[in-house]
């Protein structure tokens, strides 16, 4: 008898720990799915941060004026390179900067295939520094991350970068974002 209730519990453990195993495959086949569905963006600019000062990208993320501008950084794929140590100079268009070019010309440009395209405009807003708008009173050009150059020029107290009017800046924990009332096109 003892032999036979010792068998009996050996098959319902045997049973039980099958059946863990089971729902665990089960579980792990499920989440396999939803990652497969669904692919997760990876690097620094996908790392939630409540403690250091805000990066220049999540400044224009979080501005209500900046929606283009964040749809643009998030179609060049360019979310990663605004988020490193820096420093970084973003000269940040707003929604009505965009809106002022051609009809159409930001829905194209969104468009996977002009992705090159978009992210060279979009790095030929970003200059490495971090410079403040009365210290870029002292500069003719500046280099920008596109490899081409801008004019600053001053006009009264109003500073000029590449033809934009810087119109706000706000300091970064990695640079300053300048927000400026047009979008600077490159020469080419």
């Amino acid at each position: 008898m003892k032999n036979k209730f010792a068998f009996l519990s050996l098959l319902i453990l045997i049973s039980a720990l099958t059946g863990c195993k089971e729902n665990q495959q089960n579980e792990s086949a499920t989440v396999t799915k939803v990652e497969e569905k669904a692919p997760v963006k990876q690097g620094q600019a996908f790392i939630k941060d409540d403690v250091s000062k805000p990066n220049v990208l999540d400044i224009a993320v979080n501005s209500p004026d900046h929606k283009t501008l964040t749809a643009a950084i998030h179609a060049a794929e360019l979310e990663n390179a605004l988020v490193n140590a820096g420093p970084l100079m973003v000269f940040a268009p707003t929604d009505e900067a965009f809106a002022q070019l051609p009809a159409g010309t930001v829905e194209d440009l969104l468009k996977p295939e002009n992705k090159a395209k978009l992210a060279l405009i979009l790095k030929h807003h970003v200059t490495p520094g971090n410079y403040d708008k009365e210290f870029l009173k002292h500069f003719k050009k500046l280099g920008q991350a596109s490899d081409q150059n801008v004019p600053v020029e001053v006009k009264g107290e109003d500073v000029y970068v590449g033809g934009a009017k810087i119109i706000a800046s706000v300091p970064a924990g990695n640079g300053i974002v300048h927000v400026v009332d047009k979008v600077i096109l490159p020469e080419n």
